[in-house]
């Protein structure tokens, strides 16, 4: 009997339920614990952490040890041993801190490992202060003094350490505040002059090769460029009186060794004592962190500050490629669906569109270096910019030919989909559109195709999805480390289609392989990975609702 209860239940399917039900299970479960890793992992590092002070020995002398913990390990007694570690007997393990001890430029490296049980006297002292610095890395120590003009207007045996506090950060906010003004007249309005200056030395140097300059363009173009460069004399004597003030305060600050260093206040992007701090004030560091990492540019090689430039590159690539694949694609399939004879050459035409799917992306970076940026981009600066030879224009990796490198690339998918939607439509519908009168392009621009639209949007997000978190070609055809600038501004032609960018995935490439202090960036290899999920989630799921009232609009039809 209860052999043939099992034949009976083997028999129903439910086995085979239950084991699909159990698959999607675990991929779930596996796609949350890596999000939720990378989450932890990433966004814990914008937490300010609390900073410990104790004493330890350091070859065979006790010093004082000031930092915050960044990661801790367990580590066996004979691994600890081999390095010459002395451990009491019996001891099988032990656990080991990585502490962030900062003050680079100080004592030579930031980072440091260190046993727990070698910890003596820990305490978390209110009045630890902790730096975030343009450069250097952070700085952890105890304020002594604050100058102005390298006069002290406080000190620490003066005056109550919450006034001196009060005073540092006052003029760290100025500080600030001054340096954003800084860079609003360099990237902003001596920014525009540089683009007019370049505007009219191409401008001359066209009519010189057309043989068009006459001494009053000339003189038209004199005149432009005396208008410019009074500008800028204004602009360069106002920068000058602003890093003077910029550059003006000083503080005196005690390292864990009791050494006394100076720091200039225009270094300071930020200063704070963590172990002083309410769980309110803690909230509110954290969201200004979160906030300062998706709005701010990259500092200190990428480890330090935001990616703002990454997402907008990002995001403006995704949207290129995804208005140039479109059409390429769907007029692609329309014609092997609709038009072309399907015989041999259509069917070896569709194994070749399939089989361009699996080819390896690099291979299709190395195919944008040669075709779109040697080729196509070196004859359109020889045809259309010559006047800015013999520097490259289109001639050199680009906005432009990334997108169309990953268009390429994706564009496989679009055709499949978009096929995938047309033979699904109704012949009946297409029957009726003609016995009505329409012609067969008529029949296919207003009625196939929109019905067909979920289809392509489907094959859109798959590209998108793809080309998002591409990496290896675009190495080749366009993103670049660190760009001067973004490629959409408020100058003509507004989107620079010629610029390199940054991007999220090359970005977590460069900070977790290609940084020169690897320990600071890999927080930020987590936390940017964990934005670059995100960032395609939201293009993804964009499509998603641009398909799905598409499917809602024409579902009437297709009944």
């Amino acid at each position: 009997m209860m052999r043939i209860g099992a034949r009976q239940w083997f028999a129903s399917g439910l086995p085979w339920i239950w084991l699909n039900g159990a698959a999607v299970a675990i991929n779930v479960i596996m796609v949350v614990g890596l999000l939720g890793l990378i989450a932890v992992r990433g966004l814990g590092h914008f937490w300010p952490a609390a900073i410990l002070q104790a004493e330890v020995r350091v070859q065979q002398e006790m010093t004082t040890l000031i930092g915050s913990i960044a990661d801790d390990e367990l580590v066996s007694a004979d691994q600890l041993r081999a390095t010459g570690v002395d451990l009491p007997e019996g001891q099988e393990s032990a656990k080991r801190l990585l502490i962030k001890a900062g003050n680079r430029d100080v004592t030579g490296a930031d980072f440091l490992w260190v046993l727990e049980q070698d910890l003596k006297q820990l305490s978390y002292p209110k009045e630890v202060m902790t730096l975030e610095r343009r450069e250097w890395g952070n700085f952890y120590g105890r304020l002594v003094a604050v100058k102005q003009a390298g006069a002290v207007i406080g000190d620490r045996d003066t005056q109550e350490d919450a006034v001196l506090w009060a005073l540092l950060l006052e003029r760290v906010a100025r500080s600030l505040s001054i340096y954003d003004d800084i860079k609003r007249i360099e990237k902003g309005t001596i920014g525009d002059i540089n683009y007019g200056m370049e505007r009219l030395r191409l401008d001359q140097r066209g009519l010189e090769l057309e043989g068009l300059l006459t001494p009053i363009l000339q003189a038209e173009l004199d005149a432009k460029r005396d208008v410019l460069d009074r500008r800028y004399e204004g602009l360069q004597q106002q920068l000058i009186d602003l890093y003077a003030a910029f550059e003006r305060d000083s503080m005196m600050a005690e390292t864990m060794s009791g050494a006394q260093v100076e720091i200039n206040v225009s270094k300071i992007v930020r200063a704070f004592r963590p172990n002083d701090m309410t769980g309110m004030e803690k909230i509110t560091f954290y969201m200004s962190k979160v906030w300062e990492f998706v709005s701010t540019e990259p500092r200190e090689a990428n480890t330090e500050g935001g990616v703002y430039p990454a997402i907008f590159g990002t995001v403006l690539m995704v949207l290129l490629m995804s208005v140039m694949v479109t059409p390429i694609g769907v007029v692609a399939a329309i014609y092997l669906r609709e038009y072309a004879k399907q015989g041999f050459v259509t069917r070896i035409i569709r194994i070749a569109v399939n089989n361009l799917a699996g080819v390896p992306s690099i291979v299709y970076g190395v195919f944008g270096l040669g075709f779109f940026i040697y080729f196509l981009g070196g004859n359109i600066d020889q045809l259309f910019f010559a006047d800015a030879a013999p520097a490259p224009t289109f001639g050199t990796p680009g906005l432009l030919w990334a997108s169309l490198t990953l268009a390429l690339l994706t564009v496989p998918v679009v055709i499949v989909a978009t096929e995938e939607g047309l033979s699904r439509i109704p012949r009946a519908v297409r029957e009726g559109s003609l016995a009505l009168g329409a012609t067969k392009s008529e029949t296919l621009w207003r009625v196939v195709l929109p019905m067909s639209s979920p289809a392509i949007m489907t094959g859109v997000i798959l590209a998108v999805a793809r080309a998002a978190g591409e990496v290896a070609p675009l190495m080749l055809v366009g993103v670049v480390k660190l760009a001067p600038s973004l490629p959409l501004d408020g100058n003509y032609p507004f989107l620079h289609l010629d610029q390199k960018f940054m991007h999220l995935g090359f970005h977590i490439y460069d900070v977790g392989f290609q940084s020169p202090n690897v320990e600071a960036a890999r927080p930020l290899v987590y936390a940017t990975a964990f934005l670059l999920v995100l960032v395609i989630a939201l293009l993804n799921l964009s499509a998603v609702a641009i398909r799905n009232r598409l499917r809602e609009k024409y579902k009437a039809l297709e009944s």
